[in-house]
């Protein structure tokens, strides 16, 4: 074993892993960030619960495991990311001031061992961050309450006339910013789960998804992360709440216990998620290096 929990734990001030993004606090063990190390190994494979599995049949990010930086207060991880002109980026785990300074001189080491294009810092912070700031990492807990489904003019996109489901693609070129025209082309392959749609005089104005359910590491039963966006000129109709209400109801009645969503702070989706009664778990903070 590579990593002392004991040494680890106290500075996970926020349930981020390396290579993993977010994961519910009950999953959050020594073993995951093993794991992480373990994949590097084996080059490029995923783990069994990773949820970018979905979009690749290869891993684009790793773990540098001979450049690891694990001591009794503080813990940095390098991750290189090959895609593009590469990106190096350092998990800072630690309560020290000095370990953004050392995470820097890390990454941009680490950046030019490996002649990669950009250098990154992803800081954690605690839920109780009194000047948050980059992303919000909240909890929808499914068996906390009903999700009622919130009818209104939501459907899969399939179960729409073929007349307004050919308005999905004008719809995703102009939220290609938000993942949609990525998503779009995934959809034509059918390599995703369905994506919930409102429809506003027979067009699609709104969407969400892919709508997948997935064990995470303890077998537990997750709601993936999905793409969510509402075309500007259709926003403050209450829209968005009505999809996003029914995407809830999607995952509790497809069995889901959870979803783990990032959100920008003080955007209209952390807005609504708090409105919601969404737990938050802390913030992940990025700059470059």
């Amino acid at each position: 074993m590579f990593f002392r929990w004991d040494w680890l734990r106290p500075v996970l001030t926020a349930p981020i892993v390396p290579t993993l993004g977010p994961v519910h606090p009950h999953t959050l063990t020594v073993d995951l960030f093993e794991d992480t190390l373990r994949a590097a190994v084996t080059d490029r494979s995923f783990l069994h619960y990773d949820k970018d599995r979905r979009w690749s049949s290869e891993k684009d990010e790793t773990v540098l495991c001979g450049d690891v930086v694990h001591q009794p207060d503080r813990t940095l991880i390098p991750t290189l990311i090959r895609r593009g002109r590469g990106t190096i980026k350092i998990f800072a785990y630690g309560h020290p001031v000095s370990v953004v300074d050392e995470a820097a001189e890390l990454a941009a080491k680490l950046a030019a061992v490996h002649d990669a294009g950009n250098a990154r810092i992803v800081r954690p912070l605690g839920p109780e961050t009194g000047y948050p700031r980059g992303t919000r990492i909240q909890l929808k807990d499914f068996t906390a309450r009903p999700c009622p489904d919130p009818g209104g003019p939501v459907h899969p996109l399939t179960n729409w006339p073929a007349a307004v489901q050919e308005t999905f693609a004008p719809f995703a070129t102009a939220m290609a910013p938000d993942g949609f025209a990525f998503l779009h082309t995934r959809m034509q392959a059918g390599r995703c789960g369905p994506v919930l749609t409102v429809a506003v005089e027979e067009r699609i104005v709104g969407a969400i998804g892919p709508m997948e359910v997935r064990l995470d590491a303890i077998g537990c039963p997750q709601l993936l992360p999905q793409y969510f966006a509402i075309l500007p000129e259709a926003r403050g109709q209450g829209l968005g709440r009505i999809l996003w209400q029914a995407a809830m109801h999607w995952g509790q009645s497809h069995g889901a216990a959870y979803q783990l969503l990032q959100t920008e702070v003080g955007g209209p989706s952390d807005r609504l998620c708090q409105a919601d009664g969404l737990t938050s778990l802390g913030f992940s903070h990025t700059t470059q290096a």
